[in-house]
């Protein structure tokens, strides 16, 4: 029986790598059409890409900095989505998990880092927590689906952070720019090798450990899979369906707060009103590419920092409109959505 319960996450890896290699293929080769169609060389975008990211040192480290958020974002889809959650307000979460980070780094500033560093984590975490616990809690209570509610929290949390950035918080020195006066070196998350790659780094890496462990070693990884799998048996097992929506979807928040984190404590150094360029939607995307999977995850979210990093290529190199990577992107999502799952 154990042989046969450690196999079960090897062969859902396999299925779940080889669907993100997929969708990620048919999408490549739709993209190849439209690059022929605007009198491109398709094969030559790609190897610049490719050259300019994964081989180039600089490239790489950027692409390492574009993939902290979004696996931090993917894994607070996947996470509820184990119970059948659909939580698309990772954009709107991040922000909140921004904001309240900005908080701790701006009223306690004089703690030292070792004090003020996990203040600063805790409180990003508890800010994204909270705002998709409002979802939740109207999930639990069947008010509203959690589908619209995250959604639409996403446009608030946005309008949230203006406000703050525009009013109260805003840098009397910034020459009418809106944001907020520079992070003290305390609350600042340290780099590695003279790059942007930050710690958020490794704490999306154990996030993803723990998420696996969790799901597939613990009583609670199992009354999670028993919820998915049959969630009337759940119910009628005596499982509370309703906490588990709340922790849940508090974790999955917890955690694209600390995409926000790693943005404004070690990328930016401040609070802007553009946070994010997308991160929280793209984080869905990759969730759904790869059914939840953690390594289908990383593997998807490689492929979409990749793609990212790579746009400014196309843009000098090919003289394309920085628009073309959001047409990559959409392409994505309209192959994950015609997708048919065979029985």
């Amino acid at each position: 029986m154990a042989s046969a319960h450690a196999r079960i996450p090897r062969h859902s890896s396999a299925r779940a790598m080889l669907r993100a290699t997929g969708l990620f293929g048919l999408a490549f080769v739709i993209f190849a059409a439209v690059l022929l169609a605007a009198g491109k060389d398709p094969i030559r975008a790609y190897r610049d890409i490719l050259s300019s990211t994964l081989v180039d040192r600089y490239g790489f480290s950027e692409v390492l900095v574009k993939m902290i958020p979004l696996m931090l974002t993917a894994l607070a889809v996947a996470i509820p989505s184990r119970i059948w959650l659909i939580n698309i307000g990772g954009e709107g979460q991040l922000y909140m998990g921004a904001l309240f980070a900005t908080w701790a780094a701006t009223y306690f500033a004089a703690l030292p880092a070792w004090e003020l560093l996990p203040l600063v984590a805790a409180l990003g975490f508890l800010g994204g927590g909270l705002w998709a616990a409002i979802s939740g809690v109207m999930r639990a209570y069947g008010w509203v689906s959690e589908t619209i509610s995250t959604l639409l929290l996403n446009y608030v949390a946005i309008l949230i952070v203006s406000f703050f950035v525009f009013g109260p918080w805003k840098d009397p020195e910034s020459a009418n720019y809106p944001q907020t006066a520079e992070f003290v070196a305390a609350a600042r998350l340290p780099t590695f090798f003279g790059t942007r790659v930050h710690l958020g780094l490794l704490i999306a890496l154990v996030a993803f450990i723990v998420y696996h462990v969790v799901l597939t070693r613990t009583r609670w990884g199992l009354e999670i899979r028993a919820m998915g799998g049959n969630m009337e048996a759940a119910r009628r097992s005596g499982i509370a369906i309703g906490r588990y929506v709340l922790v849940l979807m508090f974790i999955g928040g917890g955690l694209a707060g600390l995409a926000g984190v790693g943005e404004v404590s070690a990328i930016q150094g401040r609070l802007r009103p553009s946070l994010s360029p997308g991160y929280g939607y793209t984080g869905f995307l990759i969730s759904w590419i790869a059914g939840g999977n953690p390594y289908g995850i990383v593997a998807s979210a490689l492929l979409m920092a990749v793609i990212t990093a790579g746009g400014d290529v196309l843009q000098m190199a090919h003289r394309l409109p920085g628009s073309v990577v959001n047409i990559l992107m959409a392409l994505m999502l309209f192959v994950v959505l015609a997708r048919r799952r065979v029985p």
